[in-house]
């Protein structure tokens, strides 16, 4: 594993967003609040309660549909822009490392979702691809996953393979410096569009120009046929990973405008 100091930066990083980020977030008022209430009962249940309104309105589909709306891309590819590009980056989403029926190991289903949209999008429009994403934790990089897949699962072969990025920002410049030494600089990115605008603007800071094509939206849709309309106003795990990825991006969001 990696001990430079970029990395440690890198883990720091990931051990704050664990702090700041649901379940643990609603719980850090809570148990401060039990911890104190002893000495200072009102501050104590007015930390706990803090604590329950939080998680409440982090899984409540009114609440997380309106933080959803302030991060997700609202809109799909524009045809007429894409054909204007003259490459296609997707972007890794992570891995699951226990997949025996897949040799060992694979991408997740997050980055399947990218891979899926950026092999239609390269047999539509005919364009050369690349893949981005690194391995942290100093297995193996998530790129070369990324490869596999479109090989065996889509036929594709991806022409850049960027394997050392750790983060967004470190996707967008090190693919930036594979694509303008091709002569490439206008590209369709792939990514979910709740990731989008954060990625298009580490890639527009990289000297890209980005044509956003965005994938699997968690916001703005009906109930799916053979849902229960009653449910889709109650809380649910999908609201709970909705809410979860919308304050991720806002705070991604801010933490990479603060450190431009």
């Amino acid at each position: 594993m990696d001990l430079s100091l970029a990395a440690a930066l890198f883990w720091l990083k990931k051990f704050v967003a664990v702090l700041v980020l649901p379940p643990v977030l609603p719980l850090l008022p809570i148990v401060t609040g039990l911890l104190v209430i002893r000495r200072a009962r009102r501050l104590g249940i007015g930390l706990a309660w803090t604590g329950v309104v939080l998680h409440v309105l982090l899984i409540s589909p009114f609440s997380v549909s309106w933080l959803v709306r302030q991060v997700e891309y609202a809109q799909a590819l524009d045809a007429s822009a894409a054909r204007t590009a003259q490459a296609i980056v997707v972007l890794g989403a992570g891995r699951r490392s226990h997949a025996p029926e897949f040799d060992g190991e694979t991408v997740n289903r997050l980055a399947l979702e990218r891979l899926r949209y950026g092999a239609r999008l390269a047999r539509e429009h005919g364009l050369p691809l690349l893949v981005s994403g690194g391995a942290p934790r100093g297995d193996t990089p998530e790129a070369w996953l990324m490869q596999r897949v479109l090989q065996q699962d889509y036929g594709l072969s991806a022409r850049w393979v960027e394997s050392a990025s750790r983060d967004t920002r470190e996707n967008a410049r090190f693919s930036a410096v594979q694509l303008q030494a091709a002569g490439v600089e206008r590209v369709l990115l792939v990514t979910h569009a709740m990731h989008m605008k954060r990625a298009r603007s580490e890639f527009e800071a990289a000297g890209l120009v980005v044509v956003p094509a965005p994938t699997a939206w968690l916001g703005g849709g009906e109930a799916e046929a053979g849902d229960d309309q009653a449910l889709s106003l109650l809380p649910s795990q999908n609201t709970a990973y909705a809410g979860w990825f919308a304050l991720h991006e806002l705070l991604g969001q801010l933490a990479y405008r603060w450190s431009r």
